[in-house]
């Protein structure tokens, strides 16, 4: 009696089943990663403009900051127009001591000079007392003023002939007084001292003129000629 023969798997079952299963589920696992990764970057993108913009706000007050700073740097200093000519008395060239009270009712000009002996100085004291006898004639006195000692004024006088009395201010006071003292700059080197500058007082005791940050050249004749008009 024959055997019977024996039945093969088949081979449909499980390969193809397992292949296919294993590609769904791998691909449907990708997506929800796919899509979360691009969530984040997203997310990440929309972030970095945000953190520029403080950044940004910040600097434009600090850049109004320094600009109000050296527009207040660069203002002049000093008295307005019509207000009323602070005293002061300080010594002079030669000995004794000069006043505002001692040229009560008459026309005064107050010339500040940053330091004796130097050239410009030397030009502009000169300038003024060529012209002294012009501003006697129109009823007003002159006086220059600087930080240097009462020496250091004889010295100046005495070396170019000078016939301006010469007051000395070592402790700024008049100096700060008339807006005469303040911030300077010299080849970007920041510093105190004497701005040159020039007063005219009207026989009134009120500030008529203020000159600031004179140049030399033709200033005493300007100054003359702004006290004949008063």
């Amino acid at each position: 009696m024959p055997k019977p023969t024996p039945k093969k798997p088949s081979k449909t079952a499980t390969k193809p089943a397992t292949k296919k299963t294993s590609k769904v589920t791998t691909k449907a696992a990708a997506k929800p990663s796919a899509a979360k990764a691009t969530t984040v970057a997203k997310k990440a993108a929309a972030k970095l403009p945000a953190a520029k913009t403080p950044a940004a706000k910040t600097a434009a007050p600090k850049a109004n900051a320094k600009s109000a700073a050296k527009s207040a740097a660069t203002k002049p200093p000093g008295l307005s127009e019509g207000s009323v000519a602070p005293d002061f008395r300080l010594p002079r060239d030669g000995g004794g001591e000069i006043s505002r009270a001692d040229f009560a009712g008459r026309k005064l000009v107050l010339f500040f000079y940053p330091k004796a002996n130097t050239p410009g100085c030397t030009r502009e004291a000169i300038d003024f007392t060529r012209l002294g006898a012009d501003f006697k004639a129109c009823g007003t006195a002159v006086l220059g003023v600087s930080a240097d000692s009462v020496k250091a004024q004889d010295s100046f006088r005495d070396k170019h002939q000078l016939a301006t009395p010469l007051l000395s201010d070592p402790t700024h006071a008049m100096l700060e007084a008339y807006g005469a003292w303040g911030e300077k700059s010299l080849y970007g080197r920041k510093f105190e001292g004497i701005i040159r500058s020039t007063v005219l007082i009207g026989a009134d005791g009120r500030v008529a003129r203020v000159w600031r940050n004179v140049k030399v050249d033709g200033h005493a004749d300007q100054v003359l000629a702004a006290a004949q008009s008063l």
